[in-house]
């Protein structure tokens, strides 16, 4: 580790953080009513249906991500791809105000192909305001993914109050303002140019290995995480019903967020002033990923109130982990991809998590059958990258900084 002299983040980055967090709290609080609203009293629609509908919706955002890149990267430009994308997405959430299927389809083929253009985009656009000063990506793309965090969660607070109080259409009119709101920032910001640009100085071969390593370790990690999430949520309902602590269900299913928060504050302070290799934030990421699940482990498959701390801190240690992991893969790719093609590359590193769903989702009986196999599975599958990640590091005589 080294201290980061006169650590300064590019002035531009309140407005793409601004622009990401009212873009997630439009796009999650809108994904939060879809299901509600194809189920309710105006489409009727059977949960069989519905859910089908749901996962043809979320299942599609890769490859629109992919599309959307392509056309940011290669034909129109990633800022013009941005305010694309975020338009598309605000006319499909006034589509979603009709009360009719023609309107559930079109705003939501709309808001799927304005995600894939506003996504990767604007994630690609974030990084290179750091490429002049690498030594700060970490620390930047976590203020990043605070604004992500943190739009999802008041998105759905918002858009759950405005259904129970309103109706979902004024939750879809909403959702759609503030998509168009979340333009304005980057209107008002400039886009870097390639020239003023720095290039990695590693070898293709060694650049290539580190995206490699980051698509490998992100898609194992989201999918260990979805997988514990059976045997969280299994716990989550039962000390919903035998805690003493009144917490709403809202805030005990949305408890890991609540950790990320100070978690992500910490990090930033931290790594803003002091560096060190992401390799090595990803080890310590993956060290924390298995404590989180074999403090998980250690719970009763029926447990008392008594383990409800126990539950919290594996919490806890959960969303060091993600912090440890999330952001940190964005600066690799960050690092050591061409500027002209970031957000092709930000794209391509949602496949091998897609993947990894997949390959966990086929063995979900199983897991809901037995709540601890995914655990195990989890610690033995994040055990064997943290032996990798450790041998990559001692095997590389000069990391590339």
């Amino acid at each position: 580790m080294e201290k980061i002299q006169n650590p300064k983040h590019p002035t531009q980055i309140t407005h793409y953080s601004l622009s990401r967090l009212l873009e997630r709290a439009s796009y999650y609080g809108l994904r939060s009513l879809v299901i509600l609203y194809m189920v309710g009293e105006t489409l009727h629609m059977e949960d069989d249906e519905a859910f089908s509908i749901y996962g043809w919706f979320t299942g599609s955002l890769i490859f629109s991500q992919i599309i959307g890149a392509f056309m940011g990267d290669l034909l129109i430009g990633n800022r013009k791809a941005i305010l694309l994308g975020g338009i598309l997405q605000a006319i499909g959430a006034f589509c979603l105000s009709l009360p009719s299927l023609f309107g559930l389809y079109v705003g939501l083929f709309l808001v799927v192909l304005g995600s894939g253009f506003f996504t990767p985009n604007i994630i690609s656009n974030f990084g290179k305001l750091y490429l002049n000063n690498s030594k700060l990506l970490d620390s930047g793309y976590t203020i990043f993914y605070l604004a992500v965090n943190l739009g999802s969660f008041l998105g759905v607070l918002f858009m759950g109050y405005l259904n129970e109080k309103v109706s979902y259409r004024s939750g879809f009119i909403i959702a759609g303002i503030m998509m168009l709101l979340s333009l304005t920032p980057i209107l008002i910001s400039k886009e870097k140019t390639i020239h003023q640009l720095v290039k990695s100085n590693s070898s293709i071969v060694k650049r290539i290995l580190n995206i490699l390593i980051a698509f490998f370790a992100i898609g194992l990690f989201w999918g260990v995480y979805e997988s514990s999430g059976i045997r969280i949520f299994n716990l989550q309902f039962q000390f919903k019903e035998i805690s003493s602590f009144y917490l709403s269900e809202y805030l005990w299913e949305s408890m890991n967020s609540v950790f990320i928060f100070p978690i992500s504050l910490i990090a930033i302070v931290v790594w803003t002033y002091v560096y060190s290799h992401p390799f090595f934030k990803l080890m310590l990421g993956f060290i924390f990923g298995i404590i989180a699940l074999g403090i998980l482990f250690l719970i009763p498959e029926i447990p008392t109130e008594q383990h409800v701390i126990t539950y919290l801190v594996s919490l806890f240690f959960l969303g060091v982990s993600e912090i440890h992991i999330a952001p940190v893969i964005y600066s690799i790719l960050t690092k050591y991809t061409n500027p002209k093609y970031l957000a092709i590359m930000v794209s391509l590193a949602f496949i091998p998590t897609r993947l990894f769903h997949i390959i966990f989702s086929v063995f979900n009986d199983k897991f809901y059958e037995n709540p601890l196999l995914p655990l195990k599975i989890g610690i033995f599958a994040m055990t064997c990258v943290l032996i990798g990640i450790i041998s990559y590091l001692l095997f590389t005589k000069k990391p590339s900084r």
